[in-house]
Order: structure tokens, then sequence, then C-alpha cells
């Protein structure tokens, strides 16, 4: 089994920065791309950012700036840098993951369990 445990939410005030972290563990033989999603009460999940195998990143406009993904794959992690929080990025943040358990040529999609990020105005 796959499991993705995700860390660094919390409140913070409007300006302010976070650091989330999302740690993939259990049967792994690659990971694709890993991502950040993020959802508002009453609102879809949206895709914040993704990162490639081999770094490359996209974000969606309402953070271009203000954040940067990242991953180490040595240690299977994407990272959220977050700054310039504002009230509207208030939402739980779910990572996910493309895993190749079985085999490097079937890949599946794993979520973790979200972390609570609350930006005050």
């Amino acid at each position: 089994q796959v499991q993705l445990v995700e860390s660094g939410g919390g409140l913070v005030e409007a300006g302010g920065s976070l650091r989330l972290s999302c740690v993939a563990s259990g049967s792994i033989l690659s990971i694709r791309d890993m991502a950040w999603y993020r959802q508002a009460p009453g609102i879809a999940r949206e895709l914040v950012a993704r990162v490639s195998m081999d770094g490359n990143a996209n974000y969606v406009d309402a953070v271009k700036g203000r954040f940067t993904i990242s991953r180490d794959n040595a240690k299977n992690t994407v990272y959220l840098q977050m700054h310039s929080l504002q009230p509207e990025d208030t939402a739980v943040y779910y990572c996910n993951a493309l895993v190749a358990p079985y085999t490097r040529d079937i890949h599946f999609t794993y979520w973790g369990q979200g972390t609570q990020v609350t930006v005050s105005s």
C-alpha cells in the first residue's frame, strides 16, 4: 500500500507564510507527477500546483508568484512553500501523487488526508 501524509498546515495572518510537506511511503517503485490541491467549503477541489519527476512545475494563476512547489525524489517528498497568504487561500490542502507500486509501467493516483490552512484577515 501507498500512503501520503501531509504536514505543515495551520493558522496564519494575512501576508504570512507556511510550508506544507507531504511524504509518500509504502510500496513505491517510482513517482511521476506530485501535486497539491485545495478545497474550500462549498467549492470544488482545485489544482494548486504540480511538479513533474524532473522538476518542471506549473501553478494555478491565483498562486503564481506566491507559492513554490518542489520535491525531493530521494525522500519521496513534495513541498509547497506559500508566501503572501490571503484569506482566500483558506482551504484544506491535499497532496496527490502518481505512484507505481507494482511495476514501473503502471501508475495509480493516491491522495493524502489533507491539512487545514486558515488565513485570518
